[in-house]
């Protein structure tokens, strides 16, 4: 089938997931009556594409094409995926997926977006009950990896197998849901801190910013790389988890919550809630908060990226999927043509590459070329496995000159041209271009180094010599402007 995902229902969610199946190459269909959806999916993906790149450090598929519907059988007819992100209502959900199976292939997967709805309910009177299953994703479905799946008794664990697979494809984190229960799993944590929060607002203990500061501050931040249990496995200390339910599990039985009770939402507290919201955060815009959210997201992801941790190790295993599709080598061998510079990055500009300015920090170009020397390295084999051998080029001297300015979510590019490539020293020229514009140069002399001495030797023959090959082949292009300048030089 054809990678064609029809989103049914174009708000906070819907427009996520358009946006999460358009930026990973899927052809995007969208069907929502409201007369400002093209504008409010716009406005999302354009947060989308500033950011959700960024999370990787490979090359995005080619953006696939998006289409608004007038009609639900013009948005299914032909697509392999259907998301359903409308109102929670059950009777309004139950005549969408009459209308939708009415038009769609029965090897096609109806997901749906309800947070509490379970498979069951959903599947009640429908012309195919296998092909409906829970997918609840969270907010912004354009970066976090979570979507609880949750299929029903009677759907084929073929079709779930699909489903998940496809999720993953596009950087997802399918957690699959063995039992159905209200609201799955995540809402129900978020239910018990949401009614504890409105209890400690109703009784004057606490103000809307000082919950949001006490989640922030605290243990929110060691929710997002550890979850719950693996938190409390470290407060339990050498003796793990059964010391830390041993010392504070009385505390369960003290008057501590009011779990089970939920405040009456009167109008006094909604204006309560609402007024002390505003106070907090009225002095930005949605989308104004939806930008810091997603800069802070992308930074906090990147971070569990390097540690290959949580969500982080989800991208890295997504980065990897994309790099098999990718076209920068990995070897000589891969190399298509070496009479041309080689192509050694390929990426996004991460939100968190982003200065005062706006555009692209001075040091980012710098890690940018490095990378590219990495890559570099690699395909004249100075590989993990040589490395650990004992041999490895270090850097001497670096010259980068910034030609032109570059922005969040821009796709570059470097390419390289080796300068000279013999005895022990590797000098490389490397240019940035987002499309055909020049945005900076970086050129580096390495010297190849004993790891045991950390004295400069000569490379393993294998090395010499494929690093001999590409600077023999380079050494007929023209000398790029800019090599062998100093500051101020031109």
């Amino acid at each position: 089938m054809a990678q064609v995902a029809a989103i049914i229902g174009g708000g906070v969610i819907g427009g996520g997931w358009a946006a999460r199946f358009l930026l990973n190459g899927w052809d995007v269909r969208v069907f929502d009556p409201d007369p400002e959806a093209q504008r409010k999916i716009g406005e999302v993906l354009d947060n989308a594409r500033a950011s959700l790149p960024g999370l990787y450090d490979m090359p995005m598929p080619a953006e696939g094409e998006l289409s608004f519907c007038d009609t639900l059988e013009q948005a299914v007819s032909g697509a392999s995926w259907v998301q359903e992100s409308v109102p929670e209502r059950l009777e309004l959900k139950h005549k969408v997926f009459a209308e939708v199976q009415a038009h769609l292939d029965p090897e096609a997967v109806i997901g749906s977006s309800t947070s509490g709805f379970k498979p069951s309910e959903l599947q009640q009177g429908a012309k195919d009950p296998t092909q409906i299953m829970v997918t609840h994703p969270f907010n912004p479905v354009y970066l976090l990896p979570l979507i609880e799946l949750v299929p029903g008794d009677n759907n084929d664990p073929r079709a779930v197998d699909w489903a998940k697979t496809v999720l993953e494809q596009i950087g997802m984190f399918p957690l699959v849901v063995k039992k159905e229960i209200d609201a799955h799993i995540a809402d129900r944590f978020l239910e018990a801190v949401w009614r504890e929060a409105l209890w400690l607002i109703k009784d004057g203990v606490a103000t809307t910013s000082e919950i949001d500061e006490a989640i922030r501050m605290g243990f929110g931040l060691r929710w997002a790389q550890m979850g719950l249990f693996e938190t409390y496995r470290i407060a339990g200390g050498e003796a793990g988890m059964r010391h830390f339910i041993e010392q504070f599990g009385p505390c369960l039985s003290w008057p501590w919550t009011k779990l089970m009770d939920v405040p009456e939402l009167t109008d006094e507290l909604i204006d309560q809630i609402a007024d002390q919201s505003d106070a907090q955060s009225g002095m930005y815009s949605i989308r104004e908060l939806e930008r810091h959210r997603d800069a802070n997201l992308v930074g906090m992801m990147r971070t569990l990226k390097a540690r290959d941790w949580g969500a982080g190790a989800v991208l890295n295993g997504h980065d990897k999927v994309m790099n098999a599709q990718n076209v920068i080598p990995n070897s000589l061998a891969d190399v298509a043509d070496i009479t041309r510079p080689v192509k050694t990055v390929d990426r996004a500009v991460p939100l968190d590459w982003t200065d005062y300015n706006g555009h692209m920090n001075e040091a980012r170009y710098l890690q940018a070329f490095g990378d590219a020397t990495d890559r570099l390295m690699l395909i004249v084999g100075c590989t993990p496995d040589y490395i650990a051998s004992g041999g490895s080029y270090f850097t001497a001297e670096t010259h980068i000159r910034h030609l032109d300015e570059v922005h969040a979510g821009a796709r570059i590019r470097v390419e390289t041209q080796v300068l000279l490539g013999e005895g022990k020293k590797m000098q490389l020229f490397h240019t940035m271009y987002e499309g055909d514009r020049a945005l900076a140069t970086g050129e580096h002399m390495l010297i190849h180094v004993d790891l045991k001495t950390r004295a400069a030797s000569n490379p393993a023959p294998q090395v010499a010599a494929a690093l001999s090959e590409l600077a023999t082949a380079h050494a007929k292009l023209p000398r790029p402007i800019g090599a062998g300048a100093a500051v101020g030089k031109r």
